[in-house]
């Protein structure tokens, strides 16, 4: 453990930075459970009354996603990360920084399949009641069939991220103890 460097050298991430990660946080793992009870909901055809309301509220809390991913993506430009710790092998640091670049492009591509999905699908896309978002291009449904397969995938993709993601902070927390996770707390 000599080689680690002390709590105190680990910089953190900025304020703006953590509440924004742990936002985001939040609504994909609400968005994970709607999704997958959407896809699980048992005696209900997917033009029932409740299958609709979960719809209603995946679709708006995908639209939050895709505001708060953008404004990260906006925050990450004028804000570098905190380095790294130099005790963490190339290896590791390679697939933080890779498994960071896929959990940001999930964050965006998952709200846009989904959205585009439900447009070729002509069905409006709701943001909280509140008001539709435009429709772009017009109905399609090899289209529909395409980005909804997209969107499953991309979402099947992203809860092997965050397991990845997780099962590094779980690491950094539990058996290495070196800091890394609390920069992010």
């Amino acid at each position: 453990m000599s080689s680690l460097q002390p709590l105190s050298a680990l910089s953190s991430y900025t304020r703006t930075a953590k509440i924004l990660h742990w936002l985001v946080a939040v609504f994909i793992l609400a968005n994970i459970v709607l999704g997958l009870r959407m896809e699980r909901f048992p005696g209900f055809a997917h033009t029932s009354p409740e299958w609709n309301g979960l719809l209603f509220w995946h679709g708006s809390i995908g639209s939050v996603v895709l505001w708060l991913a953008m404004a990260r993506v906006i925050w990450r430009a004028g804000h570098r990360p905190p380095p790294l710790p130099t005790h963490l092998a190339a290896w590791q640091k390679n697939a933080a920084h890779g498994v960071h670049a896929l959990l940001y492009l999930a964050m965006l591509a998952l709200p846009l399949t989904g959205y585009a999905h439900r447009v070729a699908g002509n069905h409006p896309v709701s943001f909280f009641g509140l008001w539709n978002w435009p429709s772009l291009f017009s109905p399609d449904e090899p289209s529909r069939v395409l980005f909804g397969t997209i969107h499953v995938s991309l979402a099947m993709g992203l809860c092997g991220m965050l397991l990845l993601h997780f099962g590094a902070v779980l690491k950094h927390l539990v058996i290495d103890r070196d800091g890394v996770a609390r920069r992010m707390m």
